[in-house]
């Protein structure tokens, strides 16, 4: 007889039959949230036109060579940042250590695109940094050398400085979690911090330290703000010259899809890494780390080099965006600043507890129906975080747009009446684009608090008559409030700081705080862009403090 597996236990707990309503509304589900990323994928097929073929032979080459250097200088910086601050703080005892520990992570409340506005204010000619240079030295004009912060490099230094904290999180996870023994043995073979690191903990990290690297290099490709703001040409700015400036959806979504083509390539190396992941550990002992002891010059050298990425990712910028949003208070904190904050927490509520409401439909279906169509459709439903709101966007309002289109045209014509645009245009597409981007944030929340409950939960409830949902609604959501509120949350956020979807699908006239900091911005009225990049920030911090004591949490014996 063949053993019985807990799905296969659950599943007979509650009777399901081969195919029900839970697989109908998981692949449904799944497929609507697929709709853009196919729809995209479905232009490659199509004909080239002459746009296309001027793309070709002018500007790609710029979209994709600027888009390889720009991730080249974005890997060196959150490899350097992260690798060095997670193995300080989670294996060296220095001052300060256990507040920087967490620390280090405020740079992920910052966007890009704010941090590079931050640093244009405070880095170009008229800024205080250079005007104190030209004071004390008396110069003029071109009589001094300046790096110039509008440039490739100075996108990929912004970028670097907000996404270390993605590798940083998952590196020190990695080192935390490391067995105790293989370090233990390092030492007795006379390896001191430097040869353990290098030869011992550096190797059974890697595949987390990938796996974080792929992620903010996701995030690289998918930025518009930073890249538009310092004139650097990569897919997301050409995908909105193409569909704006010459106004060709077809080539656009061309685009799309090849910037989704590197996308991809990094998602099967993210999945390469966690199939590497199980080398991480290689003994079940877990105890306190006995860190190694800095003093002296070491320990200022390791507090110096912790410190600088939360000085110049977090520190600095926030002090500048206060100063302005200081200066500026009396014009722009105003009405028209609340309606945008309203804006902006509605839109993000709103896709929250949608989002929340699909990701805990599809992972307790995928709980209760662990079968391979609905895992599938779960992967599926939940790769939309991997692409670009710019890509996402454009596979949004194209079929809205064509169903729009065609409901009018068949009104018009047998009814003498016309319907208008009901879907694109409006805040439902907005929100479809949003729940489609961060549904997977969500998901990932919910399947981890899911898991958590013992099975024996389902049959308590089974016990007493109740049904799946009930069971659902009565045993299983009280268990996981803390789950439900962090998915929320963490949608929540991200849907505030979302920016290229916003502007392309927002309705007409209606701004949000991401925009009108864009706007201000690109009017290089970057004092008017203070207040709404401000509390976007202090907004994000939230997420940061949950994630904070998660990983402070994350290995039995830590401290």
């Amino acid at each position: 007889m063949q053993p019985v597996t807990p799905e296969q236990t659950l599943a007979s707990r509650f009777r399901l039959p081969r195919f029900n309503s839970w697989d109908s509304a998981i692949v449904l589900t799944a497929l609507l949230v697929a709709t853009p990323v196919l729809v995209i994928t479905a232009f490659v097929f199509f004909p080239a036109n002459e746009n296309w073929k001027h793309l070709l032979d002018t500007l790609l080459a710029d979209y994709v060579i600027n888009s390889i250097l720009l991730m080249i200088g974005v890997s060196f910086g959150v490899l350097s940042i992260g690798i060095l601050c997670a193995w300080l703080t989670s294996m060296c005892e220095f001052p300060g250590r256990k507040i920087l520990s967490w620390l280090l992570l405020l740079p992920l409340a910052f966007p890009a695109y704010i941090i590079a506005y931050t640093y244009t204010g405070l880095l170009d000619f008229e800024g205080p940094l250079q005007s104190l240079i030209r004071a004390q030295f008396n110069w003029r004009y071109g009589e001094y050398w300046f790096p110039e912060v509008r440039s490739l490099a100075g996108a990929a230094t912004m970028l670097s400085l907000v996404l270390y904290p993605y590798v940083y999180l998952m590196a020190r996870a990695a080192f935390l979690e490391q067995s105790i023994c293989v370090l233990e043995v390092s030492r007795t073979l006379g390896n001191g911090a430097i040869n353990t690191f290098r030869k011992v903990a550096l190797p059974l990290a890697r595949p987390a330290i990938v796996t974080g690297l792929s992620l903010a290099l996701m995030e690289t490709l998918a930025d518009y703000g930073t890249v538009q703001y310092f004139g650097v040409s990569t897919f997301t700015t050409g995908i909105f010259r193409t569909w704006f400036g010459m106004g060709d959806s077809t080539t656009a979504a061309q685009l799309s899809a090849v910037l989704m083509g590197f996308v991809f390539v990094l998602i099967l190396l993210e999945r390469w890494s966690r199939k590497r992941a199980r080398f991480h550990h290689t003994s079940g002992k877990y105890s306190a780390i006995d860190r190694y002891q800095l003093s002296g010059s070491k320990a200022w050298l390791a507090l110096i080099a912790c410190l600088l990425p939360v000085l110049f990712g977090f520190a600095l910028p926030a002090a500048q965006l206060l100063t302005w949003t200081l200066t500026t208070a009396e014009e722009t904190v105003d009405a028209s600043f609340l309606t945008l904050t309203a804006h902006s927490l509605l839109l993000a509520s709103i896709s929250a507890v949608v989002a929340v409401a699909f990701a805990l439909m599809l992972a307790y279906g995928k709980r209760l129906r662990n079968t391979i169509l609905t895992t599938t459709s779960v992967r599926l439903a939940a790769m939309g975080y991997a692409i670009p709101g710019t890509v996402i966007a454009m596979g949004v309002i194209l079929p809205l747009a064509w169903f729009d289109n065609t409901l009018d045209n068949f009104m018009r014509v047998h009814f003498n009446f016309s319907t208008g645009l009901l879907f694109s245009g409006t805040l439902f597409a907005l929100i479809f684009a949003y729940i489609v981007r961060f549904l997977s944030v969500s998901i990932q929340a919910v399947e981890s608090g899911l898991a958590k409950i013992k099975p024996s939960i389902d049959d308590a409830g089974r016990s007493l008559g109740l049904s799946p949902i009930a069971v659902l609604k009565q045993l299983h959501l009280p268990l996981m409030k803390g789950t439900v509120l962090t998915a929320l949350l963490l949608v929540f956020v991200d849907v505030l700081k979302e920016l290229p979807a916003t502007l392309i699908l927002r309705p007409f006239n209606y701004n949000t705080l991401a925009v009108r900091a864009y706007e201000m911005a690109a009017d290089e009225r970057l004092a008017d862009a203070g207040a709404p990049a401000l509390m976007i920030v202090l907004t994000g911090i939230i997420p940061v403090i949950l994630l904070s004591k998660v990983i402070t949490h994350s290995r039995a014996g830590n401290n």
